[in-house]
């Protein structure tokens, strides 16, 4: 293909694909599937690598993510972020109309003409954010931070599926669109399954976990994470309408993500109704809203309403109040999990809650308890607000029985009777008898045949819980010593099944070592970390027998992270498993295609990679240096070998590397080195 036929090419990929993100990511209809996407973006990539001149600045093979920021910059908003007044009742949201009517001269009945116009919108309960466009390409996203001045976090907007990267239609050539970055509650419980997988404690909720995720630094983490955004409030010099929800629709043809319930409403008699109608549906989104957001359409009227010190007259938050209701606390149970984690639940005397009839609530850790000083027979206040749990809030202590005793923490395993201990800085106790402990081994068995790890999708939780209480499974390596005859006994396990689950054992001893490292089930050692570590260490005889001090320097471990791997290579009995399962055929250590990948070519060499590259991706270089028998570093120290320095290196970064006298080196350079 020659230069003007890739041009063409280029092009031509990079404005299918962006439709087909808004096909997918804004109506809700693919008109493809992900397998064709996916070759779709992988072509694109391979042009951009063979003519990195002709990549557009824009360019969808930017959803991926990759960059790293190590530092947001603080940018000052060109229209301030100002916050809303807040409204929690009828008679609030009258006062506000009253006061709207009365600046804009319309005292009279609302019933002869003298009503006003506001759009009602969902308020999403998120970070919100501004997107600034010029010639219909995305150039800037800013955080609300205090609202004068966020920070630019444009790389990590930019993997954002609903969040166009470039326009189509007849758009303004500048102006700035304002919405709120959320997390929907599908992709909330996904990240908190793989954190409970690794042995992480879950998140929070939603809101929080948005807006941690819009300040990491590395945007494949980001794009992974699954954000999404509705945009909401557009401001500029040449806005095409002067009423804002005529402009709110147009952005919709642009293709923004503009929420369907966004709704123009003629008078205050129409909004309470909106209110009304949305304080019951709300459970029903598979995103968390904490109110509605009204403001006057037209802008006309906004300017002669003007603003307050802190925020807009011509707008208003109307908040919902998180539905609480009070029942009696029946008892409390604590519960074990993979990691030896335990966890309190409140077991409750039935409830109707937010639709949902509700007998559970977490109580989360000794703390907790201890600060709502809960007892057995209190009625308690639940909530179930931002959360998915739904949760005690407090305790009515009008209702407190004269006999209830002050809650008194476990001191040993509810299941196992092991005295429990508690980390020094955690929140949770633990249980540390992880290899008799049974709710503990089981769930070690279900995380070791999960799909990411060895893939053994005919060995479930049930037919493990029936194999444990069977005597036939005590712990991993037990699995590769199953043999049919003793599977047919079981129940629901006819000959074909047995069979299947013989051979998904069987052919999982071809997992690869990285993959066989994260089944094992070290603490704190994800997907990506195990990667990392097995390219690095190259065998698990290597990692064994390391030092913290060795750990600590692969990319991505940390000292928890070290002292976990060498807490757990110490234990006599985990050794016996790896010895059994080695045994057994089990992959570890890296293949031969993927020894020969790596050289030790860049061995004791310290990298920082800084700006835009065109040869590669900063996630291709990071894994030539690993590869290499390199170390990557986020940050420069009087350590750091080269830089590799791109296109726009940040200001910072060259500074510190001339004040510490750091070589930088280009893409040319650095490929040099491994040639």
């Amino acid at each position: 293909m020659d230069i003007t036929s890739a041009k063409h090419r280029i092009h031509t990929l990079s404005a299918e694909l962006e439709q087909h993100n808004y096909n997918y990511y804004v109506l809700d209809k693919p008109t493809i599937s992900d397998y064709e996407f996916d070759k779709l973006l992988e072509e694109l990539i391979d042009l951009e690598k063979k003519y990195p001149e002709l990549a557009l600045p824009n360019s969808p093979t930017q959803r991926v993510g990759g960059q790293v920021t190590k530092e947001f910059k603080a940018v000052q908003h060109k229209y301030a972020m100002l916050s809303l007044s807040n409204s929690y009742s009828v008679e609030d949201m009258l006062d506000f109309d009253r006061r709207v009517r009365e600046g804009l001269g319309l005292t009279g009945n609302t019933l002869f003409g003298n009503a006003v116009d506001y759009v009602c919108e969902l308020k999403f309960d998120g970070l919100s954010i501004g997107l600034t466009y010029v010639d219909g390409e995305l150039v800037q996203a800013v955080t609300r931070g205090d609202g004068v001045q966020g920070d630019d976090v444009t790389t990590n907007v930019k993997t954002i599926r609903s969040i166009p990267l470039k326009l189509k239609g007849n758009y303004p050539k500048e102006f700035e669109i304002r919405g709120e970055i959320f997390l929907p509650h599908k992709a909330f419980e996904a990240i908190n399954k793989e954190r409970e997988d690794i042995g992480e404690p879950p998140l929070a909720n939603p809101r929080n976990a948005a807006s941690g995720t819009m300040k990491m630094q590395d945007s494949g983490v980001v794009a992974k994470r699954k954000l999404d955004c509705y945009l909401y409030h557009m401001l500029g010099d040449q806005v095409p309408h002067q009423k804002h929800y005529d402009n709110v629709m147009a952005a919709k043809s642009w293709g923004f993500k503009i929420s369907e319930h966004t709704t123009l409403c003629h008078g205050i008699d129409e909004v309470l109704k909106y209110i009304e109608h949305w304080d019951k549906a709300r459970y029903k989104l598979p995103f968390d809203i904490d109110g509605i957001v009204i403001k006057v359409n037209d802008y006309r009227q906004q300017q002669n309403l003007g603003f307050t010190a802190k925020s807009p007259r011509w707008a208003m938050a109307y908040k919902f109040k998180a539905e609480q209701v009070s029942t009696e606390l029946q008892s409390i149970s604590y519960q074990v999990g993979r990691t030896g984690a335990i966890t309190p639940v409140a077991n409750l005397k039935p409830v109707l809650l937010a639709g949902t009839t509700v007998k559970r609530a977490s109580l989360h850790n000794a703390d907790i308890i201890e600060k709502l000083d809960v007892r057995i027979g209190d009625h308690v206040y639940v909530e179930k607000g931002g959360e998915i749990i739904p949760k005690i809030v407090g305790v009515d202590l009008s209702k407190r029985p004269a006999h209830a005793h002050k809650t008194k923490y476990i001191t040993h395993c509810p299941e196992c009777g092991t005295e429990l201990i508690r980390h020094e800085g955690e929140a949770q106790h633990y249980c540390p008898n992880e290899d008799g402990c049974a709710p503990q081994v089981k769930g070690k068995m279900e995380h070791f045949v999960a799909r990411k790890a060895m893939n053994i999708d005919s060995l479930g939780s049930e037919t493990i819980e029936q194999l444990y209480d069977a005597g036939l499974l005590k712990n991993i390596a037990d699995i590769y010593d199953l043999q049919k005859e003793q599977l047919l006994p079981l129940d629901r396990m006819a000959e074909k099944s047995a069979q299947n689950l013989i051979d998904g054992i069987e052919s999982s001893k071809q997992v690869p070592f990285e993959r066989v490292l994260f089944a094992i089930g070290i603490r704190h050692v994800g997907e990506t970390t195990a990667k990392k570590i097995a390219r690095k260490v190259k065998s698990i005889d290597v990692l064994m027998h390391s030092t913290t001090g060795q750990l600590l320097e692969i990319d991505e471990v940390g000292e928890i992270i070290a002292k976990s791997i060498h807490a757990y290579f110490s234990d006599p009995h985990h050794k016996k498993v790896i010895q059994r399962l080695r045994a057994k055929g089990l992959q570890f250590e890296l293949s031969e295609s993927q020894q020969q990948a790596g050289t030790e070519k860049l061995k004791g060499l310290t990298f920082v990679i800084s700006g835009v590259f065109n040869k590669h991706s900063r996630e291709q270089y990071k894994e030539m240096i690993e590869l290499n028998g390199g170390k990557n570093s986020g940050s420069i120290s009087g350590k750091t070998s080269y830089v590799l320095a791109g296109e726009n290196m940040g200001p910072e970064k060259l500074k510190k590397a001339q004040s510490l006298g750091v070589k930088l080196i280009n893409e040319d350079e650095f490929l040099s080195l491994l040639n």
